[in-house]
């Protein structure tokens, strides 16, 4: 960046928001959530930075978007959203995938019971029995193994194929962000789809989870809530399958990129890059629309996995619970996705590619999911009219910690006694993922969402407190 500060360029925009101005080889100004004293907490100047390189990506438009929970990722920050613009130039702006992360269409979905904490009779018994039904872990084990067949159904049809093999409900799919399906050819290599044969309906682990909650505030009249009312949030993704996928196309784009003077450079598109992990193709090149073919395949995976996952729980609901245990679903969102959209820039409408990661679509009225750490809450917001930030919102409270500091620093005996005493009962199969997914590892999600909803990106639904927690 030319050896300027950044912090020279900083500005208050408005309540909760900060424009970074474009300088050195930005293409456009950076726009943070966040306040002056959030800005001087976070400490982690990576993140700013790779908010930074994510403007000079070709083909921009408006700027580039750090959500409230923004935090270190690969390339793009968690929390980044960036828009390019499908007409510029011979072949359209750039497509990264490192701009939709490696676990593609990583989502949540939540579901409504009709039934509020006291009707359950037992809920350690029924924790147990959930823990026993959703498989969680690093490996596929307990998956649904598919035939080849199945699996090729699943690739292109998402939570549609899923209903097909009795993982889910029809209705249901009016719920899902994109009717649980994405245009695709199905074309992933052949190492993904062994990823993908055994790993169907498995929360895997890291921050993917399983949780009851109850809803302990409403702010808004929607979607029919009630406080005490009882909710189920899943939290997961493409598993093996999407991060095979992500990983083939970063090592092919990586490699077209060469060091030239401090930056990464590819002559046959004519891309210069600050950062090779930003490593993208042209919208329209061969390259682009294989990525963005392999992208879809991975995201009807993961849409697929959400639906046979809610299945599980549903028939564990109602093996405990009987006819009370009916589960509606609210909605399911991704948040590891780029999609193509029409939005408004610079008065204009644009054509345009736009990258979320670790950032929710956020339309207007939209439900918003968004969810916080285990000893905390959960949110449920809705889209807001007038969203700048291509009509996008967080997608949960963002780390402070990463998963190497909170393991050295978390007393795990501590955290269950602590989660216990405030009538959380958590299922998780190693201390390790347990201590990596504590509180502290985590912004305040309610901070997070004062300032997402200071911004003008979301309004509040409910708040939502944990009862049981699985995890991988």
């Amino acid at each position: 960046m030319g050896g300027e500060s950044w912090q020279q360029h900083c500005e208050i925009e408005d309540e909760g928001l900060i424009r970074i101005k474009k300088h050195g080889d930005m293409l456009v100004d950076g726009m943070l959530v966040a306040d002056p004293e959030v800005l001087k907490s976070t400490g982690d100047e990576r993140s700013i930075q790779q908010l930074l390189n994510t403007a000079s990506m070709p083909g921009i438009v408006g700027e580039a978007w750090a959500m409230a929970d923004w935090h270190y990722g690969y390339g793009f920050p968690i929390g980044g959203v960036v828009a390019t613009d499908c007409d510029w130039g011979e072949q359209g702006g750039a497509i990264s995938p490192g701009g939709v992360g490696f676990d593609i269409n990583c989502g949540v979905r939540t579901l409504s019971l009709e039934l509020s904490v006291d009707d359950i009779p037992d809920l350690e018994r029924l924790s147990r029995r959930l823990n026993g039904r959703i498989p969680a872990g690093a490996s596929g084990k307990g998956g649904v193994e598919l035939s080849e067949s199945q699996l090729e159904d699943i690739v292109m049809h998402g939570a549609n194929a899923a209903i097909d093999l009795g993982f889910g409900h029809s209705d249901d799919l009016t719920n899902i962000e994109s009717n649980g399906e994405l245009p695709t050819a199905g074309d992933v290599s052949k190492r993904a789809r062994q990823r993908g044969l055994k790993a169907l309906g498995t929360l895997g682990t890291g921050n993917h989870f399983l949780e009851l909650q109850v809803v302990e505030q409403v702010h808004a009249e929607k979607l029919g809530l009630y406080e005490g009312q009882v909710l189920a949030m899943i939290h997961s993704g493409s598993r093996g399958f999407g991060h095979q996928v992500c990983t083939d196309h970063v090592r092919e784009l990586e490699q077209r990129y060469k060091a030239d003077n401090g930056r990464w450079t590819n002559q046959e598109w004519g891309f210069t890059l600050p950062d090779r992990q930003l490593a993208a193709a042209p919208i329209h090149s061969k390259e682009g629309q294989s990525y963005l073919d392999a992208m879809n395949a991975a995201a009807n995976y993961a849409f697929a996995n959400r639906s046979t996952l809610t299945q599980r729980l549903r028939d564990g609901l109602k093996a405990e619970l009987g006819v009370d245990g009916e589960a509606t679903l609210l909605y399911d969102v991704g948040h590891n996705l780029a999609k193509m959209e029409t939005h408004t820039v610079h008065g204009k409408n644009c054509n345009c590619y736009v990258h979320r990661k670790g950032a929710t679509r956020a339309f207007a009225e939209q439900p918003v999911l968004v969810p916080g750490d285990m000893g905390t809450a959960s949110w449920i917001l809705s889209g807001k009219q007038g969203n700048r930030a291509f009509k996008s919102s967080c997608h949960g409270a963002g780390r402070i910690l990463s998963r190497t500091k909170a393991k050295k620093q978390v007393d795990v005996n501590k955290l269950r006694k602590d989660l216990l005493s405030k009538g959380i009962i958590v299922h998780a199969n190693t201390d390790n993922s347990l201590a990596e997914e504590a509180p502290e590892a985590y912004k305040n999600v309610d901070d997070v969402i004062e300032l997402t909803t200071a911004a003008g990106l979301a309004e509040k639904v409910a708040r939502l407190r944990p009862l049981t927690v699985i995890k991988g």
